[in-house]
C-alpha cells in the first residue's frame, strides 16, 4: 500500500471518530413563562373600631390590601397587629405596627390565584380595631324560593340570570345525592342554551324521578358560581286531590243528613186513629179511656 494511501484512509478515520462525539440530540423546547398577574390595590380607612369591605373579582389577582387606623385620642407609639384568614391568624403576620401622622399603617399582598384563596381577610390592630375584606366572585342578585312544578311527560325551562357582569361560560348540575352530577346536552331530554348573561337548561318528557334540585354555574375564571333551582314533578291526579277529599267529604255529609231524616220520618208514620205515633204517646191515659167509651157507645146506639 503507497504512502498516499495510507495518508488517505488515516484521514478518513479520523473523521468517523470525530463524527462520534457530535451532539446530533435536538434541544427540549423549553416551558412557556406563565404570565404574571396583575396587580390591584384594595386600600381602606378605618375611623372607627371595624368595617366591612367586599372585594368581587373576576380573574385571579396579586391583591394588596392597605389598612389605615386613625388609632384614638390616647394613641400609642406602637402597637401589635396581625392578618387573619377566615378567622385564623395567618403564620409569621404579627408585628409591631408604628404610628405615623397619628394612624397606623398595614399592608399585605396577596396572591389570589384560585378558587381555594377567596374568603375573608382581616388585618387586626391589637383587640382595639379590624377591618375584614370579603373575597368572592360575582353573586346572583336573588335565589328563587318557591320550586318549579311541571307534570309528567311534559316539558319545563328552569333558568338562571345573572344582571352583572357577564360570566365566561354557564354550566348546569343535578344534585345526586351529597354530590353534583354535570349535566351536557348529550341525552335528548335535557337542551342548554346560553347567552351572555343568561341561561336555559330544558328537560323534556319529564318523569317523577327529574324531580330535584338543579344547579345553574356562572363560570369566572377565579370561581363558579352556584345557584340552585328546584323542579317538583306531579302527576295529573295530584292537583285533583285537594277537590277529591272536598268531594268525599260532601258525600259522606250529604249520606248522614238523609239517613238522619229517614229516621225522623219513620218516627212520624200516622196510626190507625189519624194520629202519629208520636202524637198517641203524648196523650195522657184518661184520654184514651175516653175515647175508647165514646166508641163503645157510638156502637150501642147503632
Amino acid at each position: 500500500m503507497s504512502a498516499s494511501w495510507k495518508q488517505l484512509l488515516s484521514q478518513v478515520l479520523l473523521l468517523l471518530v470525530s463524527c462520534r462525539h457530535v451532539n446530533t440530540k435536538t434541544p427540549s423546547p423549553t416551558a412557556p413563562a406563565l404570565a404574571p398577574l396583575p396587580t390591584n390595590v384594595s386600600s381602606v380607612v378605618l375611623k372607627g373600631k371595624s368595617h366591612t369591605e367586599n372585594i368581587q373579582l373576576l380573574n385571579p389577582v396579586n391583591l394588596t390590601l392597605v389598612c389605615i387606623w386613625t388609632g384614638h385620642q390616647n394613641t400609642a407609639p406602637n402597637i401589635t397587629g396581625h392578618w387573619r384568614k377566615d378567622g385564623e391568624e395567618i403564620q409569621s403576620s404579627r408585628r409591631s405596627v408604628q404610628v405615623d401622622s397619628q394612624q397606623y399603617n398595614m399592608t399585605r399582598v396577596f396572591s389570589i390565584d384560585k378558587e381555594e384563596n377567596l374568603g375573608n381577610y382581616s388585618c387586626v390592630f391589637g383587640d382595639e380595631a379590624k377591618i375584614d375584606f370579603i373575597l368572592a366572585a360575582p353573586q346572583f342578585d336573588e335565589d328563587r324560593d318557591k320550586p318549579i312544578i311541571s307534570y309528567v311527560g311534559d316539558s319545563v325551562g328552569l333558568t338562571c340570570k345573572m344582571a352583572n357582569p357577564d360570566p365566561n361560560t354557564w354550566t348546569w348540575y343535578k344534585e345526586n345525592g351529597t354530590a353534583k352530577e354535570l349535566i351536557s346536552a348529550e341525552p335528548q331530554r335535557y337542551e342548554i342554551k346560553n347567552t351572555n348573561n343568561h341561561t336555559k337548561l330544558l328537560v323534556h318528557n319529564l318523569t317523577e324521578a327529574d324531580s330535584g334540585v338543579f344547579f345553574c354555574g356562572a363560570v369566572f375564571a377565579i370561581h363558579t358560581t352556584m345557584r340552585p333551582v328546584e323542579l317538583k314533578v306531579i302527576t295529573f291526579m295530584e292537583p285533583l286531590k285537594p277537590f277529591i277529599s272536598i268531594l268525599v267529604e260532601v258525600v259522606v255529609l250529604v249520606a248522614a243528613i238523609l239517613l238522619f231524616e229517614r229516621c225522623q220520618s219513620k218516627k212520624k208514620v200516622p196510626a190507625g186513629d189519624g194520629t202519629t205515633a208520636d202524637q198517641k204517646n203524648m196523650l195522657p191515659q184518661g184520654d184514651d179511656n175516653a175515647s175508647e167509651g165514646s166508641s163503645s157507645m157510638r156502637q150501642r146506639k147503632v
